[in-house]
């Protein structure tokens, strides 16, 4: 079944499995959709980027937030446009509550992917893209278990191959991942 034509926003902590989720989701969309790429607005700093690190410098909170504004702009644009947007990042604690409100377009869906501890180190050691290195997989779960709002929908996907990920988000997306706010 395909959802009503919205913005859905998936997050989860690195290597969760977001981009491929995203992409995949995207594809089924019809019949006009886009993948929108919220870590590409951190990626075009060319010159002053700061990383968001476990203790992040105050520059870096707020080249966070201007990521999260702009994602948020765009996404409304292609949804004023006439696409089922399928945007992703990592967005977690009280940064998703934020984006839930950044983002003006409705219906909204909020998709969190958490898979377990263990599902994502796996994740992460066979991918070329590497995401954790100042981070602990174990610290940014348990931001994600206990900071988190509870948003959406929230999927553990540890023993889902992307695919039977894509179906359950089509079967259950409306109403479970709406928000209103």
């Amino acid at each position: 079944m395909q959802p009503i034509r919205g913005i859905t926003l998936i997050t989860g902590i690195m290597a969760a499995g977001k981009s491929t989720i995203a992409q995949r989701l995207a594809e089924r969309l019809q019949p006009k959709s886009i993948h929108l790429r919220g870590d590409a607005f951190r990626r075009m700093i060319v010159s002053g980027r700061e990383e968001m690190l476990p203790n992040p410098s105050e520059e870096a909170i707020k080249q966070l937030q201007l990521r999260y504004k702009t994602a948020a702009m765009v996404a409304d644009q292609y949804y004023e446009a006439g696409f089922h947007v399928v945007m992703q990042d990592v967005i977690l604690g009280a940064d998703l509550q934020t984006m839930v409100g950044l983002i003006q377009s409705r219906p909204l869906y909020v998709i969190v992917l958490s898979p377990s501890v263990a599902a994502v180190a796996e994740r992460e050691q066979v991918r070329a893209k590497k995401g954790y290195g100042a981070w602990e997989i174990a610290d940014l779960n348990h931001l994600l278990q206990t900071e988190t709002p509870r948003l959406g929908l929230w999927l553990d996907t540890t023993n889902m191959t992307p695919d039977d990920t894509v179906n359950e988000l089509l079967a259950r997306m409306h109403p479970e991942a709406s928000v209103r706010m």
